[in-house]
């Protein structure tokens, strides 16, 4: 049977990880488009100080856990954009 090597992401880790970095991406992207640059900073730095503090996860149950409350803050982030543009 397939065994990692010590220090490497099993397949299913390596998915998760490309889901975390996807959605911290997408999350960066959303909060360019924040007007004020003082909102902007504080955005960034909250989520840099999120994913930080969660970068040592390894419970699978609660990495999904994570990457769907990011995606809700990202709808919400986004859903607010949106109406201070309209």
């Amino acid at each position: 049977s397939w065994q990692p090597r010590p220090g490497s992401l099993s397949p299913s880790q390596f998915l998760r990880r490309q889901q975390v970095l996807q959605l911290y991406r997408k999350i960066l992207r959303a909060i360019r488009e924040v007007p004020a640059e003082a909102d902007r900073c504080y955005l960034k730095d909250w989520a840099r100080e999120e994913f930080r503090r969660n970068k040592d996860a390894t419970e699978e149950d609660a990495i999904r856990m994570m990457i769907t409350q990011g995606n809700m803050q990202l709808q919400e982030l986004q859903r607010t954009l949106k109406l201070a543009k309209s």
